[in-house]
């Protein structure tokens, strides 16, 4: 049986990671293995972990950096972090970030970060085990966590 790793952060103001979680066993019959670190620096090493002990298949790595410019730093380095990860596994680790000032308040961020951690969830789901599903997806502006865009057409 596929396995999907869940790695969150207490950082994060809504636990995106139970959030994902219940989105896959709605959706999907996958074991999950979750794991929670301080922070989304400590992503990278988590998500590998996951990956190299623990047999996961895939991994969802949810985060909130926090507003201010040193957050968006970090962000961009627990972001490297996670390329490199995936490039050493050979293994799919999807970034799930949400930053505290894409809301305008509490409320909108905690609804933010729930329906961009599920939308992700189902696009692990699909990843995992019917790749083909993305492909009927490609080019039509999909936006996990805000309405969807919408393709451009010539």
């Amino acid at each position: 049986m596929k396995t999907i790793g869940v790695v969150d952060t207490t950082f994060a103001r809504f636990d995106m990671g139970s959030a994902a979680i219940d989105e896959i066993k709605q959706n999907a019959s996958i074991q999950i293995k979750r794991v929670t670190v301080p922070g989304i620096k400590d992503l990278p090493v988590a998500s590998k972990k996951l990956v190299d002990e623990h047999g996961c298949n895939l991994v969802i790595a949810l985060g909130m950096p926090g507003s201010k410019d040193i957050d968006k730093v970090c962000a961009h380095e627990a972001s490297t972090g996670l390329i490199q990860a995936q490039l050493m596994t050979n293994t799919h680790i999807i970034e799930v970030f949400v930053h505290e000032d894409e809301a305008i308040d509490d409320y909108q961020l905690a609804r933010l970060m729930e329906k961009r951690s599920r939308e992700h969830a189902l696009n692990a789901i699909k990843l995992l085990t019917k790749p083909e599903k993305l492909i009927k997806e490609a080019g039509t502006g999909q936006r996990q966590g805000y309405e969807d865009v919408g393709s451009i057409r010539m």
